[in-house]
Formats: structure tokens, sequence, C-alpha cells
């Protein structure tokens, strides 16, 4: 069910079951007045001109129904990861499962980005196998060097650029995430498919 809500004077916030297949019906047919459709983890934010008729608008979102993006544009990056990441012994710990496994499970995954955000170009990755669910570091690192991938509570992720964070770090990639020099210098926006395979170092 869609509950949508006033967020500021200029943008409705709608939570939603299916945020990927709800926002990507609105980019490919948005109602009029939408500037900018952002989608979150649960929620899908909807930015709008400021002659909207919001009460026509929020009809307008209730009757939107999610919609899959099609087979010929969904695009797949594989990621090249060498798994000697700091937290790799750890999550095993926590798990319960050997640091073998951990590997196997992570890599035989299918991830789709869901959304981006906490900095330019990181994409959170839904598709993380329940057995790997871990929380956050109790204290977050001063420095997670740039191609870090790692994973928290439910979500996989690939750190763009050099941070601080409190994911727990698997392992790393010299695939270039963001990168300013590329028309869009974001790889991985919502909707994209993602595939971790291991390299050695």
């Amino acid at each position: 069910m869609t509950v949508v809500r006033r967020c500021g004077d200029r943008a409705l916030l709608l939570d939603v079951d299916d945020v990927v297949g709800f926002a990507h019906a609105l980019r490919v047919a948005p109602p009029r007045g939408v500037v900018d459709i952002v989608p979150g983890a649960s929620t899908v934010l909807v930015t709008h001109t400021a002659d909207t008729d919001v009460t026509l608008l929020t009809q307008a979102l209730l009757a939107v129904e999610p919609r899959d993006i099609e087979t010929g544009q969904v695009v797949t990056i594989e990621i090249p990861v060498v798994y000697d990441g700091a937290d790799l012994d750890a999550v095993a710990a926590a798990t319960g499962l050997s640091v073998r496994e951990v590997v196997g499970r992570h890599s035989a995954a299918d991830y789709a980005v869901a959304f981006c955000g906490f900095a330019p170009g990181f994409a959170y990755l839904d598709g993380l196998p329940h057995e790997l669910v871990v929380a956050r570091l109790d204290s977050p690192r001063v420095r997670v060097p740039a191609g870090s991938v790692a994973i928290a509570d439910r979500w996989a992720a690939v750190y763009p650029r050099e941070s601080p964070g409190g994911w727990r770090l698997l392992g790393r990639t010299d695939l270039a995430l963001w990168d300013l020099a590329r028309p869009r210098p974001a790889l991985l926006v919502p909707g994209t498919r993602v595939r971790f395979h291991e390299v050695r170092p």
C-alpha cells in the first residue's frame, strides 16, 4: 500500500512496497509537475514544481503501479573482488560460516541497486544472502579505502571513494565506481544488476 506525505512545500514522500518498481514506473511516465524522483530504502521522494496541484499529484501517485525494468534495459555490472578484507574473519565468526563460505555466498548472489546515498556513487545493493546479514561496526572507521567491498545489515556495497564508514569490509576492487570524467560519473545507479566474482591478488 502506498502512503503519501507532504515533505516541505515542493515534495511528497511516499512509503511504498516496491521502491525500484515504483520509481521506474514514475520515470517511464511521470505525472505532470514532477521534477525529480529519489528512491530510498523504503520510500520514494518526489519533488514537484511550485505551481503543481498537490491534490491532483497525490491522486496520480496513488494510482501508480510498480513496473519491472524491461529485460533489454537491465544493465549487469561484473565487479572483480580480492577477498582480503579486514572484517572477513569477524564476519565468518559472527555468521558461523567459514571464510570460504562467506566468500562463496557473497559472490554467488545476484544483487540489484535499490538506491544511492551516503556519498556520491555509493549504491545500496539488495540481494545479500540472509546468512550474511551482520550489524555495522560499533565504532566506524575514520578511513575506508575507495573500492572496499562491504556489507552491513541487509545491504552490500562498494565504497566509491575514500571516506569514513562502519560497514564490514570483505574485500576490494580496482573497478572505478565514481569517475567525473565519465558522462555519468556513478557506475551503479538504481535498477542496475551487480555480480561479484573472486579474483586473486
